[in-house]
């Protein structure tokens, strides 16, 4: 058993560092919300870090799962940043959705310190960080990879090194592009059937057995028809995800024309007041089209 940092404890951090608590690792916790993390040690135990820094201190992997860029250089740097915690050898894991610039900077950050860093970006959403069933995509040193590893397969079904650092984040973005076209295009079959007059989940029920199968039709289709919008991952945070592949696209070249006009579709369910709706709202934006 290890003992470890987790940093931001919010809708998948929040399980994700109990998973580590209960597999018998001695975990502090630390949250820009000081009472979320009273919380945390009240239900699982562990320790309470007043910082980023204090968190980190002796740990021999510090994770963090924190909001945006900006969030995670705030609790990598400074001095009451991890990094300044952190002792030579130990390793941080970022499963924080970012850019992979600044995966990058804060890789080569750390390594001057002779701390390591992964970029670890997750997929599956509450559900598979509450189960534990998370896939995660990582960036970095082979070696420091090898360290982490055992400890993300805790709340993990899937943990593979990608390649060098900023290619867990780089696989992030093709994941929520994929996502972006699949939403829309089960939204849109959704809203056919209704305008069709078809039962929606007899539809599902068999064109979920061919080659339209999906996750997103195996795990959203209910919730979908029941008009209910309050689970997973939210329109404001795809829209983060959704902004950073587009500007990587326009870097690296890639066309992305689907991904943009989803895109602009999520800011129209924002305009709906949908920000914090599961992503499987643009079916709401059909229906309120007409």
């Amino acid at each position: 058993m290890a003992k470890l940092a987790f940093i931001g404890l919010g809708v998948m951090g929040y399980p994700m560092a109990g998973h580590l608590q209960a597999a018998g690792h001695e975990v502090t916790v630390y949250n820009r919300t000081t009472s979320k993390a009273r919380d945390w040690t009240r239900q699982f135990g562990g320790a309470l870090g007043e910082t980023p820094a204090e968190a980190a201190e002796g740990a021999a992997f510090v994770m963090a799962c924190v909001g945006n860029d900006e969030d995670l250089r705030s609790v990598c740097l400074g001095e009451d940043g991890a990094f300044a915690g952190m002792v030579p050898g130990s390793v941080f894991v970022d499963h924080t959705t970012v850019s992979a610039a600044v995966t990058r900077a804060l890789y080569e950050t750390a390594k001057e310190g002779r701390l390591s860093f992964v970029d670890a970006p997750i997929s599956g959403g509450q559900a598979g960080a509450e189960t534990g069933q998370l896939s995660i995509m990582c960036g970095g040193d082979q070696a420091a990879y090898d360290a982490a590893e055992p400890i993300m397969q805790t709340y993990a079904k899937m943990c593979r090194r990608i390649g060098d650092s900023g290619a867990g984040q780089m696989t992030k973005m093709c994941n929520q592009i994929a996502i972006a076209g699949l939403v829309q295009g089960l939204s849109e079959a959704l809203h056919f059937a209704q305008k069709a007059g078809l039962d929606g989940r007899a539809v599902v029920e068999v064109i979920s057995q061919g080659a339209a199968g999906s996750w997103q039709m195996q795990n959203r289709h209910e919730t979908m028809l029941d008009d209910s919008w309050d689970h997973g991952f939210a329109v404001d945070w795809m829209r983060k995800d959704l902004g950073i592949c587009l500007s990587t696209a326009d870097e690296n070249g890639a066309s992305l024309p689907v991904t943009a006009l989803v895109d602009q579709f999520y800011k129209d369910v924002q305009k709906l007041g949908g920000g914090r709706w599961d992503t499987s709202s643009l079916l709401k934006r059909l229906q309120a089209m007409g």
